[in-house]
Parts: C-alpha cells; sequence; structure tokens
C-alpha cells in the first residue's frame, strides 16, 4: 500500500485528526505498508504537505492544526477537528464548567462540528486532546485544555495565568512523586501496580500473573474500546531505572499468545533500537510506555493521587460609568 492511501486509511479508521507522529506509528503497525525511511515520521509529514499544496482543495488530506491531519472530504470527512470542535463545545458552556470527553463529543455530532463514521469518535476526541496537552507538557507550554480527573476536561482560558501557571508546576511536582514512588515499590508491588493501572483504563479480565521477578509476562488484560474493538494484551513491567533495550522487546514479542498483542510498561525510558524494534512492521505490535507517560497516567486516574478543586472568586468588571 502507497504511503498516502495508508495513511487515508488510518484517517478513516481514526474517524478524526491526528498528528503525523500518530499517524506514522498506526501505519507502522500494519503488515500492508512499510518503508525503508530512517526518519518515516518526517517523510509521512513531507508526503501529506505535498499533496495538499499541489493538489490544494483537491487533496483528501487537510492541516487542521500543529502538526494535525484529517481527512478532508469522503466518508470520514470533517467540518472541524475535534480539537478546535472541543473548544468551540468548552468555550460555549454556560458558567465555564468543565466536560466529561463523551458529552463533549456528542454535542459536537449532534452541532455538525466534526463528522465521522468512526466507531469509538468519543475516544478519538479523547486522544486528540490528551495528545495536545501533552506536547505543550513536554514543551513546558500551556496547553488550550486543562484535564480535571476521570475523563473531565476544561479550558484553561477559564483560569487566571497566575493559577494555570500553579496548577502545572504543581502537577509536574505530583507526576514527579508518583514516579518515584513506582521506582522505589518490589517488583511484585509494581506488576499489581499495573494491573490496577490497566483496569482503571478501561481493560477488562485483568489478571497478574505469578511473581516471577522480571521475566516473561507480569499481566494480561483484554483492551475494550467502545464496546465493539477487544484486543488481548500481554504486558511486562519494567521497574527499571536503565533504558529498556531492543531485546526486551524481541522477549516480549515471543511471549506472546494467539491473538496477543504487546506492551512493555517501566519506570525508566526506552533505547532507540527499542523503539525501532517495536515498531517493526512485519512483527507483532508492542506498545511501549515510559515513565513519565505512566506518571502521567497515574495521575489522570487517580492512583497514588487525587484530583482536588477549589473555588475560586474574582471580581466582576465593573463600568466606571456607575461608580
Amino acid at each position: 500500500m502507497k504511503t498516502l492511501e495508508a495513511a487515508a486509511a488510518v484517517l478513516e479508521d481514526a474517524g478524526g485528526s491526528l498528528h503525523y507522529k500518530e499517524i506514522t506509528k498506526l501505519m507502522l503497525g500494519r503488515k500492508e505498508w512499510s518503508t525503508s525511511s530512517k526518519s518515516p515520521e518526517r517523510t509521512l509529514y513531507a508526503s501529506i504537505s505535498g499533496d495538499i499544496a499541489k493538489r490544494g482543495s483537491g487533496s483528501r488530506f487537510a492541516h487542521v492544526g500543529p502538526g494535525l491531519f484529517a481527512l478532508s472530504s469522503g466518508p470520514a470527512g470533517y467540518s472541524m477537528s475535534f480539537g478546535d470542535a472541543a473548544e468551540r463545545i468548552l468555550g460555549g458552556s454556560p458558567n465555564q464548567q468543565p466536560m466529561h470527553y463523551a458529552e463533549i463529543t456528542k454535542l459536537a455530532l449532534e452541532r455538525g462540528l466534526i463528522q465521522t463514521k468512526g466507531r469509538t469518535p468519543a475516544a478519538s476526541m479523547y486522544a486528540v486532546i490528551h495528545s495536545e496537552i501533552k506536547r505543550h507538557e513536554e514543551r513546558e507550554e500551556s496547553s488550550r485544555f486543562v484535564r480535571h480527573g476521570r475523563g473531565v476536561i476544561g479550558l484553561t482560558a477559564w483560569l487566571p495565568d497566575e493559577v494555570a501557571k500553579l496548577i502545572d508546576e504543581r502537577n509536574r511536582e505530583v507526576r514527579e512523586g508518583l514516579l518515584d514512588r513506582a521506582r522505589s515499590t518490589s517488583p511484585a508491588d509494581f506488576e499489581s501496580l499495573v494491573g490496577e493501572l490497566l483496569v482503571a483504563m478501561g481493560f477488562e479480565g485483568v489478571k497478574v500473573t505469578t511473581a516471577s521477578g522480571d521475566g516473561g509476562i507480569d499481566v494480561r488484560g483484554v483492551l475494550v474500546v467502545g464496546d465493539a474493538i477487544r484486543i488481548r494484551m500481554a504486558v511486562q513491567a519494567k521497574r527499571w531505572k536503565s533504558n529498556v533495550i531492543a531485546p526486551v522487546v524481541q522477549q516480549v514479542r515471543g511471549s506472546l499468545g494467539a491473538h496477543e498483542q504487546g506492551l512493555i510498561i517501566t519506570t525508566s525510558d526506552y533505547s532507540s533500537g527499542a523503539k525501532k524494534e517495536a515498531q517493526r512492521s512485519d512483527a507483532a505490535p508492542v506498545a511501549l510506555i515510559g515513565g513519565e507517560q505512566l506518571a502521567g497516567l497515574l495521575a489522570e486516574h487517580e492512583i497514588g493521587a487525587r484530583m482536588t478543586s477549589y473555588e475560586l472568586y474574582t471580581l466582576d468588571e465593573v463600568d466606571s460609568a456607575e461608580e
């Protein structure tokens, strides 16, 4: 399958806009597409951007945000990007009330802000919002969205600048503390922590295998998406300080059962070789969650931390003519 055809297939399945890095990752996970490029993400970005520049409105792709692309027409077309639609819905919320991402998606669909035939539009909406927040956090910038826990999303614009900055700093400290705790637990306790996280993320039938150090598969479960998609996952938990390397990815892949996909969760990070091995298009998929992402997920699902809220009062603007 050619590059642009593969990208279009990924976007149609997603039912909305995706960052080009995510598109590349999903394309590499499909056996019908492969590339010899040493930088497939940049190659994909150049291919889609070039098609848009060459064909203009005739291109099947549209650039809808920083690094974000969507299909411009067809069965999975769009009116707005998922992120822009979420901002529009939240911006019209009475009393600046945060909403659950499923409610945001429902309203966006009802008002025709987004159009998709994807089976899990709410999951796509949350993925887009989560990716945007993560990208801005990595650049130490404020995103237009802020998470309130349990899938509830608000707008950063609703917060005074100094409050938003304090929240960002505090949340960063909490994530660092959660990661430090995870690194200091025993291997068995870390495996149990991973199992608890998977349950909170929507996995079913989660089972922590018999404790046996770091060898083999530590946790198994079924990821359920929209009551329609069920993916059997075999998870290895690595409570490591050093980066996970390629042979570990190969070991996990070799331990997979029939119809299983692999997942490695570590308190450290991954070598470039491990990342490349995980993305091999001719082998079973192995997803990677590093320490920073793990800490973010623990905080988001309130495992070892809890969301707190406070009433914040601000003075109304006073018309000088009334004084």
